[in-house]
């Protein structure tokens, strides 16, 4: 379920578009900025997704991106929990589970990663591949 891409080697802006803010805002997912936090993250007990933003001045799905989780989130009931990854370990994260392009969400369930949805979809993609991850064992 990956689109491969050769990472881009630019470096990010470092400004996070005001709506990526607002999932930590007003929905209170982490912003983990470490691959520990990471780790830990995703060690928790259930399913987790990791949001993968990219650089909103070079990509300008990732505003949508950033509408659609909590949608998402919503219409899987609530099943998993949301965090953004932070500009300053994307790249390494990216390379470690090979979902290359941005926006993307990561799957993790007890800290086994399970895939990743990359790319602005239609939705009843992202409910076939949302569906499709949550039912792999890991």
């Amino acid at each position: 379920m990956h689109d491969f891409v050769m990472p881009s080697d630019a470096k990010p802006s470092g400004e996070i578009h005001p709506l990526v803010q607002r999932l930590s805002n007003e929905f209170s997912y982490p912003r983990l900025a470490t691959l520990e936090a990471v780790a830990d993250f995703t060690a928790q007990e259930g399913v987790h997704c990791l949001f993968v933003p990219g650089d909103s001045k070079r990509n300008l799905e990732t505003p949508d991106a950033a509408v659609v989780l909590p949608e998402l989130r919503m219409a899987f009931q609530n099943l998993f929990d949301c965090a953004v990854i932070d500009d300053a370990i994307e790249a390494e994260l990216r390379q470690q589970t090979r979902a290359l392009k941005t926006p993307g969400f990561l799957f993790y369930r007890d800290g086994v990663y399970l895939g990743a949805i990359e790319k602005i979809r239609d939705w009843d993609d992202y409910i076939a591949r949302t569906s499709h991850i949550l039912d792999l064992k890991g």
